[in-house]
């Protein structure tokens, strides 16, 4: 793996390729294990994906050999690690096709970068009287940190409501955009549905009213080509997890005329161009909102994580995983007393499910008896369990690596549950 960016043109060229699933499973040595007996079946990407070897190996190259603190240091050891630290920034910008470098800013995770929006372009901006719009289908990392911004500011929060099939009734979010909608902020794709919104219209009629749109791209980023300026947001937050890469580490995207008038939201180290007792100065984008010793390793790992899906080629891993949700869909018509939840024209690669008489908890634990990896809960969005009305679903999400295979064994644990409660 070359520690470059990959070039538009590689990138291109793999985008018309079919994904060679054999030779990405054996990238990644967590998949060659069994578990209770059974081969691994990993359908939980929509919480963490796994890591392939070479963004392991980095990141262990890393601390073997280069580690230093950034920015600071004169040094060898410190140079080269900035070197790498901000060589992946040029990596963010390609993935995501911001304009500059300057717009990439390094934070622990989705979730972060949401907050350092509301905290700073919000209490900047937000008064009593203004709207934040939200919608029913959000992960709580994308509605707490707007209920905190009102309680504080005196802002009103607006729900978009979701039909029956999980998508956004588009009538209602044109109805509550008004001239005091400040800030519309949506999911990219819905972790509990799989729903992909439409985003770049979404944007276009904020943009209207006179709001800026924050996109969580949490499970956007991993399954398909995004292009921010495609899309006109101001704001785009994903996790580096979910991607391949390390925990810890993900971006917050703004656009620089944007995040220029934004304060710091957090003091310390490397925020700062001068300190005097009677106050500071701040330092330049993107550093004015990094603070303190940065986690390293993990937007090296990141940056190595990135290369790996571009050389795949995100219109290759798209395809794959459309061909999986096809697959997953016609076998989960063929399932009785299963039930399946959102019904979206568009969506991602996850399947959302409950059984008849059984809870997602019992069903999860037989599934992992039988070596195959689910989620089953509320996946964090618990207005949308709200909205379908029952407690938790079963969530199988699939990634580069997942097969037909694997999707089988999925079903076929399914009817063991079944089996199993029948008795």
């Amino acid at each position: 793996m070359k520690n470059q960016v990959v070039s538009q043109e590689l990138s291109d060229q793999a985008s018309e390729l079919t994904l060679d699933v054999d030779s990405v499973r054996n990238d990644f040595p967590v998949l060659h294990q069994e578990v209770h007996g059974c081969p691994l079946v990993y359908l939980d990407n929509g919480a963490s994906s796994q890591k392939p070897e070479v963004v392991i190996q980095k990141i262990a190259e890393y601390y073997s050999e280069q580690h230093s603190n950034v920015h600071r240091g004169v040094h060898t050891l410190s140079q080269r690690a900035t070197d790498l630290y901000e060589e992946v920034r040029e990596n963010v910008r390609s993935l995501i096709n911001a304009r500059s470098t300057r717009e990439i800013i390094y934070v622990r995770g989705t979730t972060e970068a949401i907050n350092l929006v509301a905290f700073s372009y919000g209490m900047k901006n937000m008064q009593p009287g203004d709207e934040i719009l939200i919608t029913e289908m959000e992960h709580h990392s994308n509605i707490v940190p707007w209920q905190l911004l009102c309680e504080r500011s005196g802002a009103t929060l607006k729900i978009v409501p979701i039909n029956d099939q999980g998508e956004l009734i588009m009538k209602s979010y044109e109805e509550l955009l008004t001239n005091q909608t400040k800030i519309v902020a949506v999911t990219h794709v819905s972790n509990a549905l799989g729903t992909v919104n439409p985003v770049a219209k979404i944007t276009e009629m904020a943009h209207a009213a006179g709001a800026v749109v924050l996109i969580d791209g949490a499970q956007g980023v991993p399954h398909k080509p995004i292009d921010v300026q495609a899309i006109g947001c101001d704001f785009y937050a994903f996790s580096g997890h979910k991607i391949y890469g390390p925990t810890g580490v993900g971006v917050l995207y703004g656009r620089e005329v944007v995040l220029e008038e934004m304060p710091p939201w957090q003091g310390g180290g490397d925020m700062i161009k001068q300190v005097r007792l009677d106050g500071s100065e701040y330092n330049d984008l993107p550093y004015k909102f990094e603070a303190g010793t940065p986690n390293i390793a993990g937007v090296i790992g990141l940056g190595t994580a990135i290369e790996y899906v571009m050389e795949l080629g995100l219109n290759a891993i798209n395809k794959h995983e459309s061909l999986l949700l096809d697959y997953a869909l016609t076998k989960a018509e063929q399932q009785s007393g299963l039930r399946v939840i959102g019904s979206a024209s568009e969506r991602a690669s996850l399947l959302s499910f409950v059984l008849d008489g059984v809870h997602p908890h019992d069903v999860g634990t037989v599934l992992d008896h039988e070596g195959v990896a689910v989620r089953a809960g509320h996946h964090c969005a618990m207005p949308v369990m709200e909205h379908f009305g029952v407690p938790a679903t079963v969530r199988a999400s699939w990634g580069i690596y997942n097969t037909y295979d694997e999707l089988d064994r999925l079903f076929e644990g399914i009817d063991k549950v079944q089996e199993l409660f029948r008795k």
